[in-house]
């Protein structure tokens, strides 16, 4: 059971949410609209005073007639006292044309603005005048005006038995405008949705009204009524959060249309009330009232004038609530301010003392970089140093033993030389004795292998060097090797620099070239050099290491 209700709430949670943001829009924008409510009224008025110079200016009556009831018209919700000037206006050019369907049209409309400013019996009298069989286009409005004053004098009845008397008397009126409304018309909606709410049939109700809303364009005052009838189902359906939510949507359309004889907003405002939302309960009423007052609506402002009170006393409640809640808060925080300042005098004296302590060590730690920059020098330094010594006895370790093993071959070839030097004199071949002792080509075949040993030698101990050597030169075409051939004589020259011998008299001597040409050599690369030539030489020395 509790996980049911568990996943119930889960399920129904967006849709709450959806509800209550949706409904929080809606008075936001009627708030909006309650602010602006001044533009509106200045809109109205100025379609009002275009109509009365047009009225001014007019001479033909029937002109006259015509504009005096579309300033009834605008009038009649928007201020009582004034369409009943007009209507009786209207009225008197109506007895001067001495049309009957013009005084049967002008005596509703005076019956009718009678209605709304509480004079029943006078505007009985007037329908009592009228002979709607002799204007039969008029029924419906002449049916519509006795359905309404009987539905208010209903509303305001002393006793049951009248109450049931004017109920009846409005439902038979309702049944008539049924008869002479076409279907589809607004008033026709409006008058079968009445009397589906009246009959409790609340959802037939909305069946009806629900797809009829839309179709409404957005700048007519039906919407305003339409969407009311719409509350008023939700009201007997007991669906509270949408009955506001319609009766926001008509006070919104009301206001907007300038109308200032409405039912919605006042019962929205009580609505807010029973939810304690008191300033908008508050401020929706005292709207209610003045437009109330302003139209002159008498029934409007009596009905409203039962509410304000009760609203008001409310309203006025929580002002002294929000009132003391705001002396307590002033001295809460008049006290927490004092406490604050001694805090802030402690934390003050604290931090100058922090200020100080920092400033200490501050200087500690520039002095402890300082000895770590000089240590990190000093480990440079000495990394820098075991890499040479490292390298050093690498390169001794090698060519050691390949001077030893060569030093053990050369003493092999000498004594192999030499008993083929002391066969030759033993068999008396002097001439060949003397060629073969004249001869260089015992001494550079040794040369030469020589040399191959040493390119070999060195090239496994530098694998890299020719490469990274040309990358030193700006053009690397000038490094050419033959085939076959490790190392040239430049490169020699720069091996044995790379070895640590920098100076060209012994380098001249290893070569066995002639000083002039190991300076020559040298000079001519360092030209190609791509950075400074001067640092030519360093750049060498750091081929095959990891710091170049």
């Amino acid at each position: 059971m509790r996980r049911a209700f568990v996943i119930s709430v889960w399920i129904l949670f967006p849709y709450f949410v959806f509800a209550r943001s949706e409904m929080d829009s809606l008075l936001h924008v009627l708030d909006k609209t309650i602010e602006n409510y001044q533009l509106y009224s200045n809109l109205k008025e100025q379609k009002l005073n275009q109509l009365k110079e047009l009225l001014k200016i007019t001479t033909a009556e029937e002109q006259r007639y015509t504009i005096c009831g579309k300033l009834y018209d605008e009038y009649k919700s928007y201020t009582s006292d004034s369409a009943l000037t007009y209507a009786r206006k209207k009225l008197v050019i109506a007895e001067k044309l001495n049309d009957i369907r013009k005084l049967n049209d002008a005596r509703l409309n005076l019956a009718s603005i009678m209605g709304t400013l509480g004079m029943y019996k006078e505007a009985m009298d007037i329908l009592g005048d009228v002979d709607i069989k002799k204007s039969p286009d008029l029924k419906a409005y002449y049916f519509h005006i006795y359905r309404t004053m009987y539905g208010s004098m209903s509303d305001y009845a002393v006793s049951s038995q009248e109450k049931a008397r004017y109920d009846s008397r409005t439902a038979a009126f309702r049944d008539s405008l049924l008869l002479v409304n076409p279907q589809a018309s607004s008033p026709h909606v409006m008058v079968r949705s009445d009397q589906l709410i009246v009959k409790r049939q609340y959802d037939e109700a909305l069946k009806l009204l629900l797809p009829y809303f839309p179709t409404i364009k957005d700048n007519n005052h039906d919407r305003a009524i339409i969407a009311y009838s719409i509350s008023e189902a939700y009201h007997g359906k007991h669906e509270r959060n949408l009955e506001k939510r319609w009766l926001a949507i008509s006070a919104n359309y009301d206001i907007q249309s300038a109308n200032k004889e409405y039912i919605s907003l006042r019962s929205l405002a009580f609505i807010l009330y029973q939810d304690g939302d008191i300033d908008r309960a508050y401020k929706y009423i005292r709207r209610s009232l003045d437009d109330a007052l302003f139209c002159d609506a008498r029934l409007r402002t009596i009905e409203i004038s039962g509410m304000v009170p009760i609203i008001d006393k409310a309203y006025q409640l929580q002002t002294q609530a929000r009132q003391h809640d705001l002396i307590i808060s002033l001295v809460s925080i008049s006290l927490l301010s004092l406490f604050l300042i001694v805090a802030i005098f402690f934390v003050y004296r604290q931090m100058k003392k922090l200020a100080l302590t920092r400033k200490h060590l501050s200087l500690a730690n520039d002095q402890l970089q300082v000895l770590n920059q000089e240590l990190s020098d000093t480990n440079l330094q000495l990394k820098v140093t075991n890499d040479t010594l490292l390298e050093a006895n690498l390169i001794k370790e090698e060519y050691i033993g390949r001077y030893m093993d060569q030093c053990s071959v050369y003493i092999d070839k000498l004594d192999e030389y030499r008993r083929l030097l002391n066969k030759t004199a033993t068999a008396g071949k002097i001439d060949e004795l003397l060629h073969a002792i004249k001869s260089k080509q015992f001494i550079e075949d040794e040369l030469k292998e020589f040399y191959h040993n040493f390119d070999s030698t060195f090239l496994q101990l530098f694998p890299t060097f020719v490469e990274e050597f040309k990358e030193l030169l700006s053009d690397h075409d000038d490094i050419m090797l033959k085939p076959g051939q490790l190392m040239n004589t430049e490169l020699r020259i720069f091996a044995l620099i790379r070895l640590g011998i920098t100076d060209s008299v012994k380098i001249s001597h290893f070569l066995r070239y002639s000083l002039s040409t190991i300076y020559n050599y040298r000079t001519k690369l360092r030209n190609k050099a791509l950075g400074p030539r001067e640092e030519f030489d360093i750049s060498v020395m750091r081929i095959g290491t990891n710091t170049k």
